[in-house]
């Protein structure tokens, strides 16, 4: 650990960053320097260079920046927990490129008539990155979800359930329409206002991000595709992007 705060060239030096990256984490307020010396010199201290560490790692993992600002800016962010859940994203990501490697060293083999698609299959590592912005990343909507779950007790909890798996088999009877016609945009809207009325305050941003989660999290994509037959789930998710826009 450092025993003074550490100047924007050092943080460089330490990281690997650039100075330009540094200083335009402080403009939007992902990173902001512990000090600016009278002389405009930003210095960061061991708590600012923690967070700097998980804003790399979340970096690494793909994450947008806005959405690393929401998680770390969450007063429910556990950084234990989120070292844990760092750490099996990673691992699945080892795990994903192990298999393109060995997939690759095939083709080499045996030539390139071999053919796999399912090595390019990121769902599982696209459900934990789901998860993890549901948690932190909207801070607001995962509190209203909460509050809205404790009060709810378990026969209100399975109507409003079968009220939204309802509302998934009435979509799956409209994949034969383009997602952006009128009658589907209407559901997607009755949705978003089911969402906001049972859960919580459902904006478009986080519509969005729950198409998201209805193809790449098995759970939802099962459970959707047995309310509304095969497909629903994909269709539900391209009906949401052209209501989202």
């Amino acid at each position: 650990m450092t025993k003074k705060p550490m100047s924007v060239n050092e943080v460089v030096k330490l990281t690997g960053i650039t100075v330009r990256t540094l200083h335009y984490y402080d403009e939007i307020g992902l990173l902001k320097p512990t000090t600016v010396t009278e002389a405009g010199y930003r210095l960061y201290d061991d708590t600012a260079l923690r967070r700097l560490q998980n804003i790399l790692l979340f970096r690494e993992l793909q994450f947008p920046l806005k959405d690393i600002k929401a998680i770390l800016d969450s007063p429910d962010f556990d950084p234990a927990e989120a070292i844990a859940k760092q750490i099996e994203l990673l691992e699945l990501q080892y795990k994903h490129i192990g298999e393109l490697i060995a997939f690759t060293r095939e083709i080499q083999q045996k030539g390139v008539t071999t053919m796999n698609f399912d090595v390019f299959d990121k769902s599982e590592i696209e459900k934990y990155e789901a998860e993890v912005k549901a948690k932190w990343g909207n801070t607001k909507a995962y509190q209203e979800y909460k509050q809205k779950d404790i009060s709810r007790n378990e026969d209100s909890y399975n109507k409003s359930a079968n009220e939204l798996m309802t509302m998934f088999s009435e979509l799956g009877e409209l994949k034969h329409l383009s997602p952006d016609s009128d009658e589907v945009q209407k559901k997607i809207s009755a949705l978003q206002k089911f969402i906001t009325n049972n859960y919580y305050v459902c904006t478009n941003e986080i519509l969005s991000g729950l198409g998201e989660m209805y193809v790449c999290d098995e759970r939802f994509k099962n459970n959707i595709d047995k309310a509304g037959g095969d497909g629903t789930a994909d269709f539900v998710k391209r009906a949401i992007d052209a209501y989202c826009g």
